[in-house]
């Protein structure tokens, strides 16, 4: 079967009425290892989560990021964001990446995946490219977060031009970065869901 699917351009797009995104009261703050550990009983319930990461921007030719600062783990009913400067929270992150059986599912990960391998020297097992499955399914542009949701519900995912390229090494990060990062991974997991994987 050979079908071509069409993918909706940015002003079909801005059109649709609003994805509805998780509000602070289901995002989780993960800064330090109890926290962390907390999460880590709670996610492990999940056969599967959406995933993202964020690092600080680099401005500069040439200079190095030596993010991911920020790791999104999503089920379909809450977010938690981790923040990765403490070590015990960043080997308890690394140790949900390289948990075998779950499904890690998102977009664009390829760069996430080596700045992981790099930063907390792990293999991140289970991971999903959602685009790789647009694409199996007749999909001929690259599909991100915001064509999937347009796509499959119709709707229209807001990401913040501002918080996406903030400063994610910050030890306080603000409610628009937390509300941006676990909404890329909160999507990741609907869309998950609704491609009935």
């Amino acid at each position: 079967m050979n079908t071509r699917h069409a993918t909706p351009d940015k002003d079909a797009i801005a059109l649709l009425p609003p994805f509805e995104r998780l509000g602070l009261d289901r995002i989780t703050l993960v800064s330090t290892g109890q926290q962390a550990q907390e999460a880590q009983m709670q996610l492990r319930q999940a056969h599967a989560w959406g995933f993202d990461t964020e690092s600080k921007p680099t401005f500069r030719v040439g200079e190095q990021s030596d993010g991911p600062h920020v790791l999104q783990l999503s089920t379909a009913e809450r977010a938690w964001v981790f923040q990765l400067h403490d070590p015990q929270c960043c080997a308890i992150a690394a140790d949900l990446l390289a948990q075998a059986g779950i499904v890690k599912a998102g977009f664009g990960l390829g760069d996430d995946r080596k700045r992981i391998v790099h930063k907390l020297g792990i293999e991140p097992q289970g991971i999903l490219e959602l685009n790789t499955v647009f694409h199996q399914r007749g999909y001929r542009k690259d599909m991100g977060v915001k064509g999937a949701v347009a796509v499959l519900f119709n709707e229209r995912f807001i990401k913040s031009k501002k918080a996406a390229t903030s400063n994610w090494a910050n030890a306080r990060l603000s409610e628009s970065q937390l509300v941006y990062a676990a909404n890329d991974a909160y999507a990741a997991i609907r869309v998950w869901q609704a491609l009935g994987l």
